[in-house]
């Protein structure tokens, strides 16, 4: 199976967006501005969480250790890196709409990808 070329440009578009945020430039009004949509308090959102769906329309999970020794689960994702038929990912993990990374990555290939959903832009800090 190949890759799927719409998710893959999706989410191309998606981390150039978050590369962009990460300088000065997020603080820019106009044309040059490199993020859709206003921002109440000039906040520059570093991170559009997603979450994955396969084939089946199942979610797509991943496990991650916690700071505290023990395995968890997360189904939100920040894309990282696109290669081919594969994307790196940053684990995300969720505790009352606040996310943080977890500092692990799972890699995915594309073509076991049929959907992504758009959680919402956050601040992720120690990215």
């Amino acid at each position: 199976m190949g890759t799927n070329r719409c998710i893959k440009n999706l989410l191309k578009l998606i981390c150039m967006l978050q590369q962009n945020s990460r300088n000065q430039c997020c603080l820019e009004n106009g044309c040059t501005k490199p993020f859709l949509g206003p921002t109440i308090n000039n906040t520059c959102y570093n991170t559009r969480v997603i979450t994955l769906y396969n084939k089946n329309g199942t979610l797509i999970t991943s496990t991650y250790t916690d700071s505290g020794g023990i395995v968890q689960t997360s189904s939100f994702f920040r894309i990282e890196k696109i290669l081919d038929d594969c994307a790196t990912f940053l684990i995300l993990s969720e505790n009352n709409g606040v996310y943080s990374s977890t500092h692990q990555y799972v890699t995915i290939r594309l073509s076991c990808v049929c959907a992504l959903k758009c959680i919402s832009d956050v601040v992720v800090e120690n990215l």
